[in-house]
């Protein structure tokens, strides 16, 4: 039987299989790495780095929780992203994973001023749904 096992000493190597799946479900830059090791940074479809860490990734290593920020040093200098912990069942993180955050960069009241209807379309639905 095969099986995929992250631990606090996973290799770049390790962890190229969720690397390569998250940023192929998403399609948005991706980085992750453990505790101990880096990790791979990816865009575009390509292993950019295989020996990546960032000051978010870094911050989520050691607070143990999802961070949300724009970054002032690093590739993502500037721009929005997201890192979570890898947690053992224990809650111990054992690394992380980090995603250019495309919500945050989403211009919401551009969004609203050119389909103004979507309000009207999202309470209907809501109605429906009751």
């Amino acid at each position: 039987m095969k099986c995929l096992t992250i631990c606090e000493d996973s290799t770049s190597e390790d962890l190229n299989p969720i690397a390569e799946a998250v940023h192929a479900l998403l399609g948005i830059p991706t980085t992750i790495r453990s505790r101990n090791c880096h990790g791979i940074r990816m865009e575009k479809g390509q292993i950019l780095d295989d020996d990546y860490t960032g000051p978010v990734l870094e911050e989520v290593l050691e607070k143990n929780e999802i961070i949300r920020k724009v970054p002032t040093t690093g590739v993502y200098k500037g721009k929005a992203v997201v890192v979570v912990p890898i947690r053992s069942n224990e809650g111990e993180v054992l690394g992380a994973l980090g995603l250019v955050d495309l919500v945050a960069a989403l211009d919401i009241l551009s969004v609203f001023r050119e389909y103004p209807d979507i309000v009207d379309e999202v309470e209907e639905a809501k109605k429906r749904m009751s």
